[in-house]
């Protein structure tokens, strides 16, 4: 092998170590001194806030967000897991306290009805109101072209002779 592919492929090798080294990680916020000792309430904790949204941060989970009330929020739910809450007691303590909102995934219940099938009240009324207009502007007949009055005519001639 050449000298020149060596080389090339060496900085491939070396450009695709960077890229893997420098790819984006999982951004997790839990400080050591949240965790839990006992690993089995800890990873309910996890999957708990993994379900619940950062009031601040709103896209971010709790236990992405650095926001002090994410950083609460997490305590509270490791709080209540050590006092013997399940994690539907947990998940409706929190609810009872912030509202529906803190959850990742609002239940399907009550006013959130409407917000999970306006999508699709919407594209069913868009698909609707297309179907109407194409099925109105195939039915209708094309405008009927006026004939020319006799002056129009001879001006046409007129302007073709030239």
């Amino acid at each position: 092998m050449s000298a020149w592919f060596k080389s090339w492929q060496s900085a491939v090798i070396l450009a695709a170590a960077l890229m893997m080294a420098s790819a984006p990680l999982p951004a997790v916020a839990v400080q050591p001194d949240e965790v839990l000792a006992d690993t089995a309430l800890e990873e309910r904790a996890r999957d708990i806030s993994a379900g619940l949204r950062c009031v601040v941060c709103r896209n971010e989970s709790i236990d992405q967000s650095n926001a002090e009330i994410a950083r609460d929020l997490r305590l509270l739910v490791r709080e209540r897991l050590v006092a013997g809450d399940s994690d539907d007691d947990v998940m409706r303590y929190i609810v009872e306290r912030y509202g529906e909102y803190v959850l990742m995934r609002p239940t399907m219940t009550g006013s959130n009805i409407l917000l999970w099938l306006a999508p699709l009240a919407l594209i069913l009324a868009g698909g609707g109101l297309s179907l109407a207009y194409i099925r109105r502007r195939a039915g209708a007949q094309a405008p009927a072209e006026a004939a020319l009055s006799p002056e129009e005519e001879a001006r046409l001639q007129a302007i073709l002779k030239e």
